[in-house]
């Protein structure tokens, strides 16, 4: 059980308990951010009109260029589909 819940995600993204902490807050820390900037915006709409995305977009960035995990087949498939549409 304890495997389950604290050893096999980090493993499975090459990661330690610890290193996969720092991350995923990392990544909680930016969508903390992203959140206020666009709830800004929406009082204030000349606020952080691109805060939030640019935001989302550098996450997207830094999750699909460190990903290290084997994609599953259906993955796989998706992402060749997706090249190839």
């Amino acid at each position: 059980m304890i495997d389950r819940l604290f050893r096999n995600h980090p493993a499975s993204v090459n990661e330690t308990y610890l290193e996969h902490m720092a991350v995923a807050g990392s990544f909680g820390w930016a969508l903390l951010q992203a959140s206020c900037a666009c709830f800004l915006h929406a009082l204030v709409p000349g606020l952080c009109e691109r805060t939030g995305s640019r935001i989302i977009t550098r996450l997207h960035m830094r999750m699909v260029t460190n990903r290290v995990a084997k994609a599953a087949p259906e993955d796989d498939a998706m992402l060749w589909l997706a090249a190839n549409i």
